[in-house]
């Protein structure tokens, strides 16, 4: 409540601020006026002076008060004051007593005022203004140094032009990340003194004492003109502690370095490309994953891994996370210990989902309730090359671990599928529909409590091997960056809102075989994509950096669909969401179909194989792109 009230008074002091300090000005103006004539005219003189103080009193606070408007002194941020606005208000001073001395002359003519109240008027008022925007100033500076208590205890190496500038921009733009405790540097003449209230404590050579003893977390070295020579040896003393290590950039170097362009990129956020509002699902539907256990195949993926993320915030039961490449597997088991601890039963399984023994027996040990599938191999011309692959790995994956959940008696079973799986031109997208159909079979021909529901969305920004990366990539090599067709459209979701709309499809999931899709707004210009990347990083597209069309590849299309016209569409209580209607199908010609799609993709013949895909997807209109293209 108290931080409310607080924040309610701050909100309205900064929107009646001139009102307040013109006020505050003309109250001591006034006194400072008043305070003149009683310390020159005594009290028993002031009865006789009383008509006069008041008459000039009112007449002086108006020339004041009018001046410094004029001047501009109520615009001004003081808790930012430097010299020039000192400066501003004592020549503000000068001017108001000047334009006073003459109003008076002129009329005042019967009585005149005494020489020494327009000196000393002018020194008092000129003095409690500036005492007031001051006095603000170190009311501002003492909340930000309470305020620091809760920040990172930061030494700062260098006491020069960018430290300076570095602590003026911490004074005025106080964050959570930076309390700067004290600095060093190799200048012994700056060494026991204050450069803004930090007090210089040391030289480099002293920084561990000083990390010690004063708790320091972070080094911040502030000198960006530091020779090769210098750095390392200064770094070396930094790295013989356990301190995060920053440097801060030499901002002339960054403006005028043209080579330099990756540490312009780094800090793109891959939502601002979209040309939409992120989409934000709402996070009370997800409480069915409390408490339960729940597996995630391809766990170490870009979708797998933020599926991890996302689910390991609503505590579960236990986690499994199932991948076949361990290093990802290990690198997302590593973030979420550190994240949780011993408060997450996390539990990491090496295996892959085409083997269908290893998968049979990890269900039967595990039992996961809530199962998301995740594992695929996901690049078009990848799979353009190996067809064979595509359908090992995403068609019998899916079904070995679909028929495993419906075995096992899983509650549900998320399919994490493509809008390439809708009227596909290429291998990857022709498995996956393929596994749309899987799970809509099994839904529809057994009698199990599994729940099975697939979840299509379009490309998503920043995933591994997704175009972000390669247009960073190249954008940090001097592009050019590489366009497949000037008129490719996609469209585009962040990993976040793929992940949340798989989320939410496993907790609305009430009718087996559903595909859910996302209302992901107008698609985006592939082009339009690199346009925006090439300047949000400082640079213009076709002069600083060009973009180069090479010809669509095998497989890819111009546009992607999310739905196919017989599918339909239906609403949910998201707005957002709609669900495509199950199609029709003969099961026991598809599990036939099945059977013999699996001997001939283990046979490696090509040729066989993509004429059996053909069949079993009539949408697919595969697409071969000639190499001349």
């Amino acid at each position: 409540m108290s931080d409310y009230i607080t924040k309610k008074t701050s909100a309205l002091l900064s929107k009646h601020r001139r009102t307040i300090l013109l006020l505050m000005d003309i109250f001591v103006v006034a006194v400072a006026y008043s305070l003149t004539w009683v310390l020159i005219s005594g009290r028993a003189d002031m009865a006789a002076y009383f008509s006069l103080l008041v008459s000039s009193c009112f007449l002086f606070v108006s020339c004041f008060a009018i001046v410094y408007a004029t001047t501009g002194m109520y615009d001004s941020l003081w808790r930012y004051a430097e010299i020039v606005e000192i400066f501003r208000c004592c020549m503000s001073s000068v001017v108001a007593t000047g334009i006073f001395v003459v109003m008076t002359l002129i009329l005042f003519k019967e009585r005149r005022i005494p020489l020494s109240v327009y000196g000393l008027s002018a020194m008092f008022a000129t003095t409690f203004t500036l005492y007031i925007r001051l006095v603000y100033r170190m009311y501002r500076n003492i909340k930000i140094n309470k305020m620091g208590k809760k920040r990172r205890r930061v030494l700062v190496v260098g006491a020069g032009d960018a430290a300076s500038t570095l602590l003026h921009e911490i004074n005025k733009n106080p964050t959570k990340e930076m309390n700067v405790i004290c600095a060093v540097d190799d200048d012994k003449n700056k060494v026991g003194r204050n450069l803004l209230g930090v007090h210089v404590m040391g030289t480099t050579d002293d920084i561990p004492n000083l990390v010690q003893q004063c708790q320091i977390e972070t080094i911040l070295i502030a000198i960006p003109t530091l020779d090769s020579q210098n750095k390392k040896r200064i770094l070396d003393i930094c790295a013989s502690t356990n301190c995060n290590i920053r440097m801060l950039p030499d901002i002339v170097k960054i403006i005028k370095d043209d080579e330099d362009i990756l540490s312009r990129i780094t800090d793109v956020k891959v939502e601002d490309l979209l040309g939409r509002e992120p989409i934000v699902l709402a996070q009370e539907a997800f409480e069915f994953l409390n408490n339960k256990t729940i597996m995630v195949t391809g766990g170490g993926g870009s979708i797998g891994s933020e599926l991890c993320r996302q689910i390991a915030n609503f505590k579960p039961k236990k986690l499994i996370i199932v991948d076949i490449y361990e290093n990802s597997a290990y690198s997302i088991q590593q973030e979420l210990k550190r994240k949780y601890g011993k408060k997450l039963n996390l539990d990491v399984r090496i295996a892959s989902v085409r083997d269908t023994k290893k998968i049979d027996d990890l269900f039967d040990e595990l039992r996961p309730e809530v199962i998301f599938h995740a594992a695929a191999h996901k690049h078009v011309p990848l799979m353009e090359d190996a067809p064979e692959e595509a359908v090992k790995n995403n068609v019998f994956g899916t079904y070995n671990c679909a028929l495993c959940a419906e075995k096992y008696n899983a509650e549900k079973f998320v399919l994490i599928s493509t809008d390439k799986a809708v009227n596909p031109t290429n291998v990857m997208g022709a498995t996956k529909r393929i596994c749309e159909m899987i799970i809509q079979n099994i839904a529809e021909n057994t009698e199990g409590t599994t729940t099975f529901a697939a979840v299509r969305f379009g490309n998503v920004l920043g995933s591994n091997g997704s175009v972000i990366p390669l247009f960073k990539e190249q954008l940090a090599e001097g592009g050019p960056l590489t366009v497949t067709d000037k008129n490719v459209i996609r469209y585009f979701m962040t990993i976040p809102e793929a992940v949340s709309l798989v989320l939410e499809a496993g907790a609305i999931s009430k009718k087996s075989g559903e595909i859910f899709v996302l209302d992901m707004g107008e698609p985006v210009k592939i082009v339009t994509l690199a346009e925006n990347l090439i300047k949000m990083s400082g640079l213009i597209p076709y002069k600083d950096i060009d973009i180069v069309f090479t010809g669509l590849r095998p497989g890819e299309k111009l546009y992607e669909e999310l739905l196919m016209d017989e599918e339909g569409l239906r609403k949910t209580d998201n707005n957002k969401i709609f669900i495509g209607a199950p199609l029709k199908m003969d099961a026991s010609r598809f599990f036939t179909d099945l059977l013999e799609l699996k001997a001939t993709a283990y046979e490696n013949d090509r040729e066989k194989l993509m004429a059996k895909i053909e069949t079993m997807v009539p949408t697919f209109n595969h697409m071969v792109i000639d190499d001349h293209y």
